[in-house]
């Protein structure tokens, strides 16, 4: 008997019509615009950074460096203090993401599981802070009775776990580890510790990825709760450094002259400076987790 041939599939050659191209094409003018809306005024903050403060304040638009003025980024990096404070930074956002995904992802973990006692109830006391806390009196206070004040984990602890962040990891459980999964590892003889390590967390790669990045970006940019903590000069992070260097400046720029005009000049374009400086960093890392950022993101708001 004769073998017949499987049959080629049929290859459809759909041409483009007219209000396809049209629409094509507006579709690539909104995106180039909505990348400029965003783009811009980052790199409007850049050229500011090196460009005379007094063709910045006529508000015209840059789009490439006029009047080149480095005297912000000399006095910046002249500035006694940056290293140390980024030297601090560094090491807070280091340790904060260390104890925060320690804490945040198994807690998740556990509150995805619909076998938890009390599920609902802890879930419940874990959004209400979101609402409402109890104010800065008694966080001081509730710091300086630990004794951690003016020590990193005063400002690592009352960062360790962000609700959002527990209810994003939560959910990305949820929908990502089906409970036909947990059986089947469950008949194999796996524990509830063995089957988080050995199968959860390499599952999870995406997420703590995301919750790397949310965490590390919240304490780089920590600033208020360094100023209530922390007490020596040389424990200070990057953003409070950055302001001092400021408001440094400006005290020398409120007498009159020439010499304090020149002063003002320098205020104005530290202001640029000091966004560049703190922002580079995040820049540069960004990219590298941008892939598992986007992915981790819609994973994590299948379910609220």
């Amino acid at each position: 008997m004769a073998k017949t041939k499987n049959p080629t599939p049929a290859v459809l050659n759909v041409t483009p019509t007219k209000g396809d191209k049209v629409f094509d094409v507006i579709n690539v003018i909104i995106m180039i615009l909505l990348c400029v809306i965003i783009v811009y005024p980052l790199y409007y903050v850049i050229l500011a950074s090196i460009t005379d403060p007094k063709v910045v304040n006529t508000g015209k638009l840059l789009l490439f460096p006029e009047a080149p003025y480095f005297k912000g980024y000399a006095e910046a990096f002249s500035y006694p203090s940056l290293i140390s404070g980024y030297k601090n930074t560094i090491w807070y956002t280091f340790l904060n993401a260390i104890v925060s995904l320690c804490c945040t992802i198994p807690g998740a973990y556990a509150l995805s599981r619909r076998d938890l006692v009390g599920r609902r109830p802890i879930m419940f006391l874990f959004t209400f802070t979101m609402f409402f806390n109890g104010g800065i009196i008694p966080m001081f206070l509730t710091i300086r009775s630990l004794g951690i004040y003016n020590t990193a984990w005063a400002l690592v602890l009352p960062a360790a776990v962000s609700v959002y962040n527990l209810i994003v990891c939560r959910s990305f459980f949820e929908s990502t580890l089906p409970k036909d999964l947990l059986e089947a590892a469950q008949i194999d003889g796996c524990n509830d510790f063995r089957f988080f390590f050995q199968i959860a967390v390499p599952l999870s790669k995406t997420i703590i990825a995301v919750m790397l990045l949310y965490y590390a970006t919240a304490m780089w940019n920590t600033f208020f709760n360094a100023l209530m903590f922390m007490q020596d000069d040389n424990k200070m992070p990057l953003q409070v450094v950055l302001r001092n260097l400021v408001l440094s400046n400006q005290l020398s720029a409120s007498a009159s002259g020439a010499e304090a005009a020149e002063k003002q000049r320098l205020v104005d374009q530290l202001k640029y400076v000091i966004i560049t400086v703190s922002a580079v960093p995040l820049m540069i890392v960004y990219p590298f987790v941008q892939k598992y950022f986007a992915a981790g993101v819609m994973l994590g708001a299948v379910k609220g």
